[in-house]
């Protein structure tokens, strides 16, 4: 299985970044997004950079491996607040299924 972890860039050479992450600080491969700007959010791989993400987007990514992280060690407790934006609504078809039910 591969995950993709959001890095925040500190800061930016041409095709390296120093970012911030979950396991610190990192050096990250920008030859697929090109270079980017402070504070621009990545989603990365294996030390480089796949894609340019908004916060939000780094956010939810975020919880949902902090989800990950707490289902393995047994916390469900936390899970649910993890996925708020998921609990107590019901699931929806996206809309290209909607006319086939």
């Amino acid at each position: 299985m591969c995950l993709g972890v959001p890095y925040r860039v500190i800061e930016s050479a041409g095709w390296m970044a120093r970012c911030d992450g979950p396991d610190g600080e990192q050096h990250i491969d920008l030859s697929l997004v090109g270079e980017q700007p402070p504070g621009t959010w990545l989603l990365t791989f294996l030390g480089a950079a796949r894609e340019v993400i908004d916060a939000d987007r780094a956010a939810a990514i975020n919880n949902a491996l902090a989800a990950l992280d707490a289902a393995m060690a047994g916390d469900h407790a936390r899970i649910d607040a993890l996925f708020a934006d998921l609990v107590d609504r019901e699931p929806s078809l996206p809309d290209h299924l909607k006319d086939l039910s």
